[in-house]
């Protein structure tokens, strides 16, 4: 009830009261009763009540029958949902999604809003038969909108697979933000990456999908992609709507899921993202938890919590950026398989490669004391051909296996942080 009234104030609704009914099943014509239901009418005309919102998904007959009853609009779950993704959609393909997604909802429901479903004359003056009742022309001008929205994003979906294609041809791993709505997502993309992305303290802020490129100290380009919240109970047909959107969680090579670790029942909301992972055949990803808000109490005691649980799970504050050091190292830890790990051997003369290999590789050891400097370094794997010539022989498999491990002249070598 406290998650649906955070929805209801998101919605832009002022929460004046809540109330709950125990049943063994639901109603079929009022969900709650006909009693319970002439009860909280009396107190909404008291209070001037103009919506009520249930938290379980109500029947378009529940629907009508309660109206009647409240003389006030009447919401379940997920239409407060849709109402707030349609608020927040920006760009052309969240608004599609939003749009979708509220039609279909909007489909089974069409005879509440229609009272006259007298039908009309066919043909012209007094000949012809009957035609069509209004309801049924509605129907098939929402259906007939449906089929055009789907048209319209499939070939979003096929825009993001060329994107993913470009992105393969640098060969830079994809990295999705994923958790529960409000947990910081946003905030933390903005920290790493500078994205400017709206980051307020609201359930569903941000909907679009915004990727940006992160470099980690390791020299390792990542692209970042922020995602929709998830929330318990998520509407199944916002995620087939918003499929297009959630397949960066799907394409994604590593997911970054980050818990509001000072939230009391975190340890739900970990379940309801897993939940819908696994609905949208992501469960099986790597996945390096961020626990985020431990610059405040609450979420340093819930951290130390939720490690017990998890225990390769990193403490992060996005907003300071507190434990953004180990963070970025299990984040490039996670990420090396895709990289080359190989041995090269180049000369002093060539201060230019040298310079490019510390750009863009992570040197995990050095040595300059023979004729040629010698290097470890993980790379990756679109950088091969660029140094191929520079390549020791027993590298060529990508072992790496060269003695680096003496200098010449007694000269210590130097080893990088692996």
């Amino acid at each position: 009830m406290d998650e649906l009234a955070e929805l209801a104030g998101s919605a832009g609704g002022t929460v004046i009261g809540d109330a709950s009914q125990k049943l063994e099943a639901p109603h079929r014509a009022t969900y709650i009763g006909s009693g319970k239901a002439k009860e909280l009418a009396s107190l909404c005309e008291a209070g001037e009540v103009d919506t009520v919102i249930f938290d379980e998904e109500l029947s378009a007959a529940q629907a009508r029958n309660l109206e009647k009853i409240f003389s006030c609009r009447v919401m379940d779950r997920t239409a407060l949902i849709l109402e707030i993704f349609a608020g927040r959609a920006r760009t052309r393909e969240g608004k599609l999604q939003v749009e979708l997604a509220q039609l279909e909802y909007l489909l089974p429901r069409l005879t509440r809003y229609w009272t006259h479903l007298s039908r009309q004359r066919g043909g012209v003056g007094a000949i012809g038969g009957e035609g069509e009742t209004q309801l049924e022309a509605d129907r098939r001008k929402t259906q007939e909108r449906i089929e055009k929205l789907r048209e319209e994003l499939v070939l979003v979906r096929q825009h993001r697979s060329t994107q993913r294609n470009g992105r393969q041809r640098h060969q830079w791993p994809l990295a999705s933000l994923v958790g529960y709505t409000n947990a910081g997502k946003s905030t933390l993309l903005n920290a790493l990456t500078g994205a400017g992305v709206l980051a307020e303290d609201k359930l569903f802020a941000t909907l679009d999908p915004t990727t940006r490129r992160l470099r980690l100290p390791t020299n390792q380009n990542v692209l970042v992609s922020d995602t929709v919240g998830f929330i318990r109970k998520l509407p199944h047909g916002l995620v087939e709507a918003f499929k297009a959107t959630l397949e960066e969680v799907v394409e994604a090579d590593l997911l970054i899921h980050v818990v509001d670790a000072s939230h009391p029942r975190a340890e739900q909301q970990i379940e309801a993202v897993q939940m819908v992972l696994k609905e949208i055949g992501a469960d099986q990803k790597p996945v390096l938890m961020a626990l985020n808000k431990v610059d405040c109490e609450a979420g340093a005691r819930g951290a130390t919590q939720l490690q017990l649980q998890f225990p390769s799970a990193v403490g992060i504050s996005a907003r300071t950026k507190l434990g953004f050091p180990a963070f970025m190292a299990e984040l490039g830890a996670m990420l090396r398989p895709i990289r080359d790990f190989i041995a090269l051997e180049i000369p002093h003369e060539r201060p230019e490669i040298i310079a490019r290999l510390h750009s863009v590789g992570q040197v995990v050891e050095r040595d300059f004391s023979g004729e040629k400097a010698r290097f470890r370094v993980r790379l990756p794997v679109h950088l091969r051909h660029e140094f191929h010539p520079f390549r020791l022989d027993d590298s060529e498999n990508g072992t790496g296996s060269v003695n680096l491990d003496t200098g010449r002249n007694g000269q210590a070598l130097v080893h990088s942080e692996d």
